[in-house]
């Protein structure tokens, strides 16, 4: 199968985790790859392994704050003035916190908010005019498992996914006469730093089993694969697929019944 090839894509939240591997599972694919976080450093140094490993490619990172709206104007601008509209949009930046809204703080309450939804809702208003003008693009809204769910001690970061998929699901409808593609990656529980961010302390346990968890490259492959195909949404992960599936099947009642009786710490 020949692989949708991208003159410009831009990566958000590219410093690590599941960001760093769409970088460099698009790397290939690409002409302008642009990455963004606020870890500078991190971004350099994996823009020189991309141009290493994969010559013509060219590699922009650039540092910014996402939470910041002026932060994120700024790095519109500078895109629009090098004449740089990505025609594949990857919002992965994101960030959670685990434990009871109660006792949460609301600073990092705010932060998440701003990243989860602004952020990811203000690039995408930004660039998708010059997409539909183009007809042809791409956005790629990294949600989650968790969308599903409304989730003890996960509360606000699972209303922000579910906000991140039905946005998604909204948007596709509204962009599919322009020839665009939109869709959702839900992934599960992951190996990457979200946890440690997450977390109010260095002993958090999520509560998830090591045998659902699914490798970053898996996740990324999975959801590269699902933009090709036009899918709507991806569950990456046979377990993870499986955990949808059956949640779509159960009706809220019983959701908020197993809900209640979830192990808390």
């Amino acid at each position: 199968m020949t692989l949708t090839r991208y003159s410009c894509a831009l990566v958000t939240g590219a410093s690590a985790g599941i960001g760093a591997e769409f970088a460099r599972q698009l790397a290939p694919r690409c002409e302008v790859l642009v990455l963004i976080a606020r870890r500078s450093e991190r971004l350099v140094e994996l823009a020189g392994e991309l141009e290493r490993n994969n010559p013509g490619l060219r590699v922009m990172p650039m540092e910014a704050d996402l939470t910041d709206p002026a932060d994120r104007l700024q790095t519109v601008g500078h895109l629009l003035a090098k004449g740089l509209v990505p025609d594949l949009l990857v919002n992965n930046a994101g960030m959670g916190d685990y434990g009871e809204f109660v006792t949460s703080d609301w600073m990092k309450v705010e932060s998440m908010l701003r990243l989860n939804v602004e952020a990811l809702t203000h690039l995408t208003h930004a660039l998708l005019p010059t997409m539909i003008e183009r007809g042809k693009g791409s956005i790629l809204n990294v949600s989650s498992l968790a969308s599903t769910l409304p989730i003890p001690d996960f509360a606000v970061y699972a209303a922000t996914k579910a906000y991140v998929s039905s946005f998604s699901e909204a948007l596709r409808l509204e962009v599919h006469e322009h020839g665009l593609r939109v869709m959702a990656l839900c992934p599960g529980p992951v190996h990457t730093e979200f946890g440690e961010v997450a977390g109010r302390n260095p002993d958090t346990d999520f509560g998830a089993r090591e045998w659902f968890y699914v490798p970053k490259e898996q996740v990324v492959r999975e959801g590269l694969a699902g933009l090709e195909a036009d899918k709507p949404r991806v569950f990456p992960g046979w377990q993870v697929a499986a955990a949808a599936i059956g949640i779509s099947l159960l009706p809220l009642a019983v959701i908020r019944l197993v809900m209640s009786s979830r192990p808390r710490k």
